[in-house]
């Protein structure tokens, strides 16, 4: 072959392999991704401890719709008063943790005990607020505890401060799913606000879950509501 059909040929390999990049990135354009490799993974979610792991007092409480809901989850330590032989009652590190393995009837005795009660679905979404996340509309898994954040348990109730509600009321979203006094026409019973294995979708304010309100899981607690001008529990009892 001579020196110049081989240069030809050069040529032609080159031209052909620019259709073919060009190519490719029209496709990878039209389809929202890279021509030249996979995009690279996202960054991961800087772990932090929360500001306090103080657990909160069952009265620390803000309005919303009209009663006084839980600012947190009700915790280990204060479902501990209440039940001492609770699977994680005496762990310290988990003190400050949501309570879980509760059923719906575990909850309402507990809300009963310290004078109060479960939220109602539409006391609880109140509380939530109008976003599609109780932060605002535009998801992000730094502010709540999810499938996204990659904890993989539960975190303390403090942890996420930005993710609050505009009332004030925090966890709303993720780190576990809430009892609220709500029973379906089957029988069973309503939980909000998505969990620690739960993805954006399913962490939204407007989601809710039915479920056996005789099963207690890994994944299940809830908060209490008092009423506006009555007496709520102080620590004390």
């Amino acid at each position: 072959m001579t020196a110049g059909r081989r240069t030809g040929r050069r040529e032609r390999d080159v031209a052909f392999d620019g259709e073919v990049l060009g190519a490719r990135e029209e496709v990878a354009a039209w389809l929202g991704l890279s021509a030249t490799g996979p995009a690279a993974p996202p960054a991961p979610v800087p772990r932090r401890d929360p500001p306090s792991r103080e657990p909160p007092a069952v009265d620390d409480v803000v309005e919303a719709a009209g009663v006084q809901i839980g600012r947190f989850p009700v915790t280990n330590a204060a479902f501990a008063r209440f039940r001492p032989d609770h699977p994680w009652a005496g762990d310290a590190q988990l003190a400050d943790h949501p309570v879980v393995n509760v059923t719906r009837a575990d909850a309402v005795a507990f809300c009963a005990w310290a004078g109060g009660r479960l939220p109602t679905g539409a006391e609880w979404e109140a509380a939530a607020g109008e976003h599609t996340w109780p932060w605002g509309d535009t998801f992000d898994p730094e502010r709540c505890n999810c499938a996204e954040a990659a904890w993989g348990w539960t975190v303390p109730v403090r942890a996420h401060p930005e993710g609050a509600a505009p009332c004030g009321a925090e966890q709303l979203a993720g780190n576990v799913w809430e009892w609220v006094s709500d029973t379906r026409e089957d029988g069973w019973g309503v939980l909000r606000g998505g969990s620690y294995l739960d993805t954006a979708h399913g962490v939204a304010c407007a989601r809710e879950l039915a479920a056996d309100p005789e099963r207690a899981t890994p994944t299940t607690g809830f908060r209490i509501v008092f009423e506006q001008g009555g007496d709520a529990w102080t620590g004390s009892s």
